[in-house]
């Protein structure tokens, strides 16, 4: 018996992840990020063979971020998974005197870090439309601003008052659903949900055109009208691929996704990969808070395991329509 009981420990994920609790994935999530603005890989606890991609680009420690992030920002938000054993940053990095938005998600094996994943917004990056024009906004609505004001929530949700962790997974999924059958109805959402696409303030993030943020709603509309699942019926949307949930916070109500927008046949609107966090009151989804990017139609998104079925996917997943 002793022997079984030996050998459940070593293969069974759960008993597995205790290993390392809240307090622990903080503390090495911690001292990740600070390695990285110190530019010291070896001041963090890095497993031999790290895989660490930014915006689905490997690198090697020591490259990209490691060299470019110069301090964290204003917007600092840290949640945990220890059934996962994974834990995540969102908020605001400093690369010198340019200010990015990220998400940060590491994988903690044996108190190291065997995965960190990037998903990073700059000023400058290709938006939905094409470049930044000269003078303009960012072209990817990044607005760290906003964020400063209105970021996600802090906080630890009552007992009595959360959902558990395979209920999360499915409110997330729900709202996926949503979007691929371009009907909000399958979304489990509050009316009037909010959504912050690179920081552009909702409901500049919703599936519609986006509102100057200081215009308000009207007085007496439905706060469905601009919510975080409005205009899904017209939404250029043919699919939501490569869903991953790899981290759900249960204390916090908070689950980070990752997905694809794969766009309508022959539509010139590019791809976007996406972190996404979502925030969950009452089993519904209160607000989602996203840091994405724009591909370019060469790059294989999202880059990460498991690589099974048309993972990961190439431009040609959708074919241009044949010519009339």
């Amino acid at each position: 018996m002793a022997v079984c009981a030996g050998l459940f420990t070593l293969s069974s994920p759960a008993v597995f992840a205790q290993d390392c609790d809240r307090s622990c994935l903080q503390g090495i999530l911690d001292q990740y990020l600070a390695a990285v603005v110190k530019h010291e890989p070896s001041a963090a606890p890095l497993a031999v063979g790290i895989r660490q991609t930014e915006n689905a680009i490997n690198v090697a420690p020591g490259s990209g971020t490691w060299k470019s992030v110069t301090a964290l920002g204003e917007v600092q938000r840290r949640y945990f998974d220890p059934v996962s054993s994974q834990a995540a940053y969102y908020g605001s990095v400093e690369e010198g005197a340019e200010s990015a938005l990220v998400t940060v998600r590491v994988k903690v094996e044996d108190r190291k870090i065997t995965e960190a994943e990037w998903y990073i917004a700059r000023a400058n990056d290709l938006g939905l439309r094409g470049e930044r024009q000269r003078g303009g906004p960012p072209a990817n609505l990044l607005n760290i601003d906003y964020l400063k004001a209105n970021g996600p929530p802090v906080r630890t949700v009552p007992q009595a008052e959360r959902s558990d962790r395979a209920t999360l997974i499915r409110i997330v999924n729900s709202y996926f659903d949503a979007l691929t059958s371009h009907d909000r109805t399958v979304a489990l959402a509050h009316a009037g949900c909010s959504r912050a696409e690179n920081g552009s303030p909702a409901p500049a993030g919703s599936f519609l055109p986006p509102l100057d943020p200081a215009q308000a709603p009207a007085p007496g509309s439905d706060p469905a009208a601009r919510d975080c699942i409005a205009g899904l019926e017209g939404f250029n949307l043919s699919m939501v691929v490569a869903r991953r949930i790899p981290l759900v916070d249960v204390e916090a109500q908070a689950v980070l996704s990752y997905a694809v927008f794969i766009r309508k046949p022959g539509s010139p609107t590019p791809r976007n990969a996406f972190s996404e966090w979502f925030f969950i009151d009452d089993a519904k989804i209160r607000t989602v808070y996203t840091a994405m990017f724009y591909p370019p139609p060469e790059l294989a998104v999202p880059n990460w395991p498991p690589f099974t079925g048309n993972w990961p996917l190439p431009a040609s997943t959708i074919p241009e329509p044949a010519a009339p």
